[in-house]
């Protein structure tokens, strides 16, 4: 990762750059419209992610033939971007309007992502924390995902999620026990807008 990522955000396609600013545009606008019609009557935990520095961040681990899944896809304006980016690109999101809302939108910009319904949580996985406390926060409970996307969580080269506050330890473990050993862990936020892991370590 020497390259800076705005020089490598300046080295792109500018039709490709102009893209993704518009999809980057049309997700603020949909969440402005969510978030009056939906999480202003009732709380909702989807929030949207800083685009342009999840941008960054995919840019810099972009490369050819990788697999990405965004856990809790919402609108799918990240999962899309990395589809529209080359990577072969999926989303699960618990919220059935949510992913209704991503495959339009998917399907306005051409892209392949694809977008199922249910719960990013293999079956059969068990959170419990050094203190006892299996509480999942905003994470929520149905139905895994994986078998309607026909591919288990090992077989994603990248997965990109976005904690709220003390989500973050459940997210790693669930990795470190259902994904591949040489997968990175993408979590948003932190000064560089992501932080990446590997077998649960950050990488410098």
């Amino acid at each position: 990762m020497s390259t800076s990522a705005p020089a490598l955000a300046n080295g792109l396609d500018p039709a490709l750059r102009a893209r993704l600013a518009e999809l980057t545009e049309e997700g603020w606008e949909l969440w402005r419209q969510f978030d009056v019609e939906v999480r202003q009557n009732d709380w909702h935990p989807f929030v949207p992610a800083d685009y342009e520095r999840v941008l960054q961040t995919l840019l810099e681990l972009r490369a050819p033939g990788l697999r990405f899944l965004e856990w809790g896809s919402a609108m799918g304006v990240i999962a899309i971007m990395a589809d529209l980016l080359g990577f072969e690109a999926y989303g699960i999101e618990l919220d059935p309007q949510l992913v209704e809302m991503a495959r339009g939108l998917a399907e306005r910009y051409g892209s392949n992502a694809r977008f199922v319904a249910g719960s990013f949580v293999p079956s059969g996985y068990r959170w419990k924390s050094r203190t006892g406390d299996d509480r999942i926060g905003t994470i929520g409970y149905g139905q895994s995902g994986y078998p309607e996307l026909r591919h288990p969580l090992e077989d994603f080269d990248i997965v990109y999620a976005y904690p709220w506050s003390g989500e973050e330890p459940m997210m790693l473990d669930l990795m470190r026990s259902y994904g591949a050993s040489d997968a990175r862990m993408v979590l948003h936020g932190g000064p560089q807008g992501a932080r990446v892991y590997r077998g649960g370590k950050l990488l410098g």
